[in-house]
């Protein structure tokens, strides 16, 4: 039996200080997530940033919060029903798909004891991220190697690196976007925003950095546009050390001042509407561009549980299955 685990980064429990204190103790503490020394960053993590940090998080958490509870693993749950419906029409074998996020819950360990309980021999992991990343992709890998590593058998394992280029995502990104416009008309300019990596870790051979040119360049192709009128830039940047460039919110602020009619933000390296999307970019960089002087400002959502991105999400596992289809 075939098992299918679908990952993306995960949320606190709830966006309250004690859940995001849990939850970021949790994601700081990976290695591949912040690789200063232990003993420096273990007084760096509980001497200040899980002092402070908590609470600021806890309030920005709270205006994207839902009813249901976090947009992120509501979201990756449907996508998982999704491509489960579209698999169960030809995959013709049997198979078996679930959750895990990489901090928090559900987690890749309950996901993986879900699977096996199930009797799954073979495994397909795939990271709900389109650019690879040592800080996501490669910490994912890390996570379910710790999982068995503790165990005395594992089943035959295959794990999907990402599909920046992959021509299903692309024509879906190009869709969406596309319908946006359709209904509400194009920008004066389009900023395609990225989550934010140091420097150091494209210099260290990380491949994010040309996978977004990548992806950017195949988007823009799509949509008929080039680099000026469809701009790359990176969000998401914290602490003292070099981010990747130009930076959304300094792109946002300069376009500001150039006295635009509209300006559209689309954030194709997130499978998911989550922080980054609603909190970072829909709300603080819409205020950060008026703030500056920018008039109207449109957010598109990210592809979620559309039916262009399952479709695109269930032929990328199909692809990934290869031979073990006819076991």
């Amino acid at each position: 039996m075939i098992g299918v685990l679908l990952s993306n980064l995960g949320s606190p429990e709830g966006p309250t200080e004690k859940a995001l204190r849990h939850y970021l103790a949790e994601f700081l503490w990976d290695r591949r997530v912040t690789d200063l020394p232990r003993w420096k960053w273990w007084l760096i993590l509980h001497g200040i940033i899980l002092r402070t940090r908590p609470a600021r998080s806890a309030k920005l958490y709270q205006r994207i919060w839902s009813d249901e509870g976090s947009p992120l693993l509501i979201t990756t749950r449907e996508q998982a029903a999704g491509i489960d419906k579209a698999l169960g029409k030809s995959l013709g074998v049997s198979y078996a798909i679930a959750v895990g996020m990489r901090y928090g819950n559900p987690s890749i360990e309950s996901a993986l004891d879900e699977l096996m309980g199930k009797g799954c021999d073979r495994l397909l992991v795939l990271p709900l991220y389109p650019q690879f990343s040592s800080a996501t992709t490669a910490s994912t890998f890390d996570a379910v190697a710790d999982v068995f590593r503790k165990r005395k058998h594992h089943p035959e394992i295959r794990f999907l690196s990402g599909y920046h280029d992959d021509p299903g995502y692309l024509d879906a990104l190009a869709g969406s976007i596309r319908d946006y416009w359709d209904r509400e008309g194009e920008p004066d300019r389009f900023l395609i925003s990225f989550h934010g990596m140091p420097v150091r870790t494209k210099e260290c051979g990380d491949p994010y950095f040309e996978q977004c040119l990548t992806t950017a360049k195949g988007l823009r192709d799509r949509l008929g546009m080039d680099e000026k009128s469809a701009f790359l830039a990176f969000q998401s940047q914290f602490g003292n050390e070099e981010w990747l460039s130009p930076k959304t919110d300094k792109t946002l602020q300069a376009w500001a001042r150039e006295n635009l009619g509209r300006v559209d933000v689309v954030c194709p390296g997130f499978s998911s509407d989550c922080l980054e999307t609603l909190e970072e970019i829909a709300m603080t960089n819409r205020e950060i561009y008026r703030k500056a002087g920018g008039g109207d400002y449109r957010f598109i959502p990210c592809l979620n549980a559309s039916a262009a991105h399952i479709d695109a999400l269930a032929a990328i596992v199909r692809k990934g299955l290869a031979g073990w289809l006819d076991r």
